[in-house]
């Protein structure tokens, strides 16, 4: 088979006073050192066209950036709130009903495990500082490769297997982060100061992973443990590319489209 083609969800920006669309390098070049293709998937497509970008792709990575609207989960904006981007969280909560519609495997990274929270019906801590303060700098404003804390995993959990141990130092820059989790997802992953710092979906569910921290910014590192996370994501990716090239597409057992937005992101749509 050939390479599984990996969206990337992108992001839009003003840049020597052109605006400007697409994705952190780290990103394209962390699939493909795993050996997936990397497909860039504008914010501007908008969610109506979500689910057409998604055909002919095999795995889905949702990448970091913006703050995401608390109106989605129902809560009034801190003073401490970054500028959210509405035209990207339509798209990406789109993005991302889709992916779990066709039983794609998925890979979150910062905030990404927040868009799969809020998409499955949890909330947000929207500024750690002032709501959860604690121990653990969360963004010590180090360079974006430098290791600043440290994080357990669940023993048997997809984290560990794909990380390939259960004890990190990672590195982190964000200052919003999973408050109540979402249906369907078990956290595996928490910071000294117990926050979640990975979140996945059951052993009997399709494949969806997301983490706290950035682990695209390891790509230079050879013998970094987060590059066995785009190994998961890009292996996981092949077999169901394989199956779905084998077998006419199909909704599985547990699967119910209309079972990922009750209760969710879909009823908080902000206004």
């Amino acid at each position: 088979m050939s390479a599984p083609r990996i969206a990337v969800g992108g992001v839009v920006r003003t840049w020597e006073g052109a605006d400007r669309t697409g994705v952190n390098v780290a990103y394209v070049q962390s699939v493909l050192a795993a050996g997936g293709v990397p497909i860039v998937l504008s914010p501007l497509l908008g969610p109506s066209y979500a689910a057409r970008a998604l055909d002919g792709v095999d795995g889905l990575l949702l990448t970091g950036g913006e703050d995401i609207d608390p109106a989605w989960y129902g809560a009034t904006p801190s003073p401490h709130l970054s500028p959210p981007s509405r035209e990207r969280d339509l798209f990406e909560l789109a993005l991302f009903a889709a992916a779990r519609h066709r039983e794609l495997p998925i890979l979150g990274i910062c905030r990404g495990i927040q868009l799969v929270n809020v998409a499955l019906g949890g909330t947000l801590y929207q500024d750690l500082p002032t709501e959860r303060p604690g121990p653990v700098a969360h963004d010590p404003g180090q360079a974006r490769d430098a290791r600043s804390h440290a994080i357990e995993l669940e023993p048997g959990s997809r984290a560990a297997a794909a990380l390939g141990g259960t004890s990190f130092t990672v590195n982190s820059f964000h200052h919003q982060a999973v408050n109540r989790l979402g249906g369907g997802l078990v956290a595996s992953g928490w910071s000294l100061d117990g926050l979640i710092e990975a979140a996945e979906a059951p052993a009997e569910a399709p494949w969806l992973l997301a983490v706290q921290w950035h682990p695209e910014e390891m790509h230079a590192e050879a013998r970094a443990p987060e590059r066995g996370l785009f190994r998961a994501l890009v292996a996981e990716a092949t077999r169901v590319g394989e199956q779905s090239r084998a077998t006419s597409p199909r909704v599985g057992a547990g699967s119910d489209p209309a079972s990922w937005t009750s209760g969710t992101a879909a009823d908080h749509s902000p206004r």
